[in-house]
């Protein structure tokens, strides 16, 4: 009957896990390696499954044919098949690392225990059920927690994509490519409409205007001309330009940026696993205690009682107490737990690249984020109208048709406000001053759009505007005629996502960005942000987050939360990154550990609120597993607790742990 009993439990818990297994591996993205252990358990459960519901009285009837205990042999050697199947990697590291000076770990206490295990239904003539279903369930468990971390980890080398491939030099009137690599200081580079700045340096000749989002993360365009600074990663959009090179490729901002990702990334603050941690001291213990049952207990019968040693009942007491002593509900429940906590946030929108992250996210007490596109949604919109005697209708018709001919953002964002066809025929004389505006007749009249210093060139007084963003003036007829006020939109769910933070436990708030000061304060001072500084660099940003790492406490952890290539040596180097996945740069995407699929700043906190949800399920099991897992060790010591009843209190805890662990993917009320 206890066997029976036993059979059964087995049988729905491999099923449980294989089910579950085959579930997550049709999602795809396996490795070669995560495909070869799942054919391996697959297989080892199949076997061990049909060598359980085999009776033994088959193998008996083998011994009339052949020789006495033909069939034992043979129905060990299936299970013996069976094990290696299963085990075999394991027993190789076990013994890679006794030979390497490692002995006590994970992989020694699995190999003992199981080894142990064989040995005893040896001896016994008895069941190898326990070996095997050791070992696989420990490898279902690390396959669930290589999956998760592999599917949702990836390589950071897309931020690559920002390294120039060429830099274009002119040599008698034509350009070549070379290798960046190649130029040196005081080189004279060209640069056309649509390529990347290779090398950091001076404009000598041409004017134009610069993308420099992968850079600062701002999508507002920067006009450059002949003397300016230029840096490496931006994008000519609109000009030509010959720029002296400053500095060697090695040296140049782009270089930087590469070398600051690959560096944060090797700082990476890592929570090493609980199982080896725990390995190191319970390993050992259980291995010497097992050593000392065999030995002691004898010698005091022989020595100090005068009675028989009695070495095979106590042989038999140290393997079942090397049996019990395999952690499998939790080395099990760990990784499910972790995975299960993983896949619940996944369904939310929150992907997490390992389970260390959701472990250091559930300590998070400082949130850092970046401006544009995090905060806020990162397009330019026209946000007012401002002391204008014409309709406000009227007078965005002319600023578009007069920009009609341009493609610069602010250009699109006056012709969306707009929101109708532009017809061109309409508009004549235009002339673009670089770094001020441009001036056309529109229906004969004339309309200057631009900047405060179009207005002084102009000699028309202007009013200055008090509101946050990027204002165009206008003239109309030399006459002053109000301004436009383009600002980026703060997203509608921003505020309310930073309230949400400090009652889930958040202490402090900070916003970084290369925006100007003004309009950084504005965006901050409107959604409740603790503290905030404007006009950085990535260079500048990672400085600043090493100053906030060095302030916290030791406890407490540092989450950044951003979406632009420029964010990801910072991403990389706070302790739990966080990108907007939607929008943000495939660069940002990878250098974090967490990625939000629909930009809503307001997953920030449900992630940490699953974060702990799943760290209290962790515990929760580990405390489970721990406590009937030393009670059996005692009652197994003392020859209470036979070999049925260790595999019933092992499966039964693990069924448990499971089924706590799946409480982790039930996160929609968080």
């Amino acid at each position: 009957m206890q066997e029976l009993i036993i059979n059964i439990l087995l049988g729905v818990v491999i099923i449980t896990a294989v089910c579950l297994l085959v579930f997550v591996s049709r999602k795809g993205g396996m490795t070669k390696k995560q495909r070869t252990m799942m054919i391996r358990i697959l297989v080892s459960s199949s076997v061990l499954l049909g060598l359980q519901f085999v009776s033994a009285e088959i193998f008996n009837t083998v011994d009339k044919y052949l020789f006495s205990s033909a069939g034992r042999w043979i129905r060990f050697t299936c299970y013996l098949i069976d094990y290696f199947i299963i085990g075999y990697d394991i027993l190789k590291k076990a013994f890679k690392g006794i030979r390497n000076g490692r002995v006590f770990d994970e992989n020694f206490l699995m190999a003992v225990a199981t080894v142990g295990a064989m040995s005893l239904a040896v001896y016994e003539n008895g069941e190898y059920l326990e070996a095997i279903a050791v070992m696989l369930f420990y490898q279902i468990g690390e396959w669930f927690q290589s999956y998760a971390v592999g599917k949702s980890r990836r390589n950071i080398s897309s931020l690559m994509d920002i390294r120039p491939d060429y830099a274009n030099i002119d040599i008698a009137g034509k350009l070549e490519q070379v290798d960046p690599d190649e130029v040196e200081i005081g080189s004279i580079i060209v640069v056309q409409p649509g390529e990347k700045v290779p090398i950091d340096g001076i404009i000598i000749e041409g004017n134009s205007s610069l993308n420099t989002s992968a850079l600062t993360g701002e999508s507002l365009p920067r006009e450059a001309k002949v003397g300016d600074e230029v840096i490496s990663g931006c994008i000519s959009m609109t000009g030509v330009l010959k720029i002296q090179t400053t500095k060697e490729f090695g040296e140049s901002t782009v270089s930087k940026i590469l070398d600051l990702v690959e560096n944060a990334s090797s700082r990476k603050s890592k929570s090493e696993d609980f199982i080896s941690k725990f390995a190191k001291f319970y390993t050992p213990a259980v291995c010497y205690s097992a050593l000392a049952l065999v030995i002691l207990p004898p010698l005091v019968r022989m020595l100090f009682m005068g009675l028989a040693a009695n070495w095979g009942i106590w042989i038999y007491r140290a393997l079942t107490f090397l049996v019990i002593s395999c952690p499998c509900a939790l080395v099990i429940s760990i990784p499910l737990s972790f995975f299960a906590g993983i896949g619940g946030a996944s369904q939310q929108g929150v992907l997490v690249k390992g389970s260390n992250y959701l472990e250091i996210l559930s300590k998070t007490k400082l949130v850092v984020f970046d401006k544009t596109g995090t905060l806020t949604q990162g397009v330019f919109e026209v946000n007012g109208i401002h002391h204008n005697e014409m309709e406000n209708e009227k007078l965005i018709e002319y600023a578009a048709l007069a920009e009609s001919a341009s493609s610069h953002p602010i250009s699109k964002s006056l012709q969306r406000a707009y929101g109708k066809e532009l017809d061109r025929n309409r508009v004549s004389d235009i002339q673009e001053i670089s770094g001020n505006g441009i001036i056309a007749k529109v229906d004969g009249v004339k309309v200057a759009v631009g900047n405060d210093k179009l207005m002084k060139h102009l000699n028309i007084s202007y009013i200055k505007c008090h509101h946050t963003g990027t204002i165009i003036h206008m003239a109309v007829n030399d006459a002053y005629a109000g301004h436009i006020v383009i600002s980026d939109i703060v997203k509608p769910t921003s505020k309310t996502a930073v309230s949400s933070l400090k009652s889930a436990g958040v202490e402090k708030t900070v916003m970084l960005t290369g925006d100007a000061k003004k309009v950084a304060e504005g965006v901050a001072s409107s959604l409740g942000i603790d503290e905030v500084y404007s006009e950085l660099l990535p260079a500048d940003k990672v400085e600043k987050v090493e100053e906030l790492l060095n302030m916290k406490s030791s406890k407490s952890k540092l989450a950044f939360v951003g979406d632009g290539i420029n964010d990801a040596p910072v991403l990389s180097r706070a302790d739990i990154g966080i990108a907007m996945g939607a929008m943000g740069s495939d660069a940002a995407i990878e250098a974090a550990d967490i990625v939000l699929m629909d930009d809503d700043p307001m997953k920030i906190s449900k992630a940490i609120k699953i974060s702990r949800k799943c760290l209290r399920i962790v515990y929760q099991n580990i405390v489970l597993a721990l406590v009937i897992k030393f009670a059996c060790l005692a009652l197994g010591a003392v020859g209470i607790a036979n070999m049925y009843l260790a595999i019933f209190a092992d499966v039964g805890v693990m069924i448990l742990a499971v089924l706590n662990a799946i409480r982790c993917m039930f996160v929609k009320k968080l």
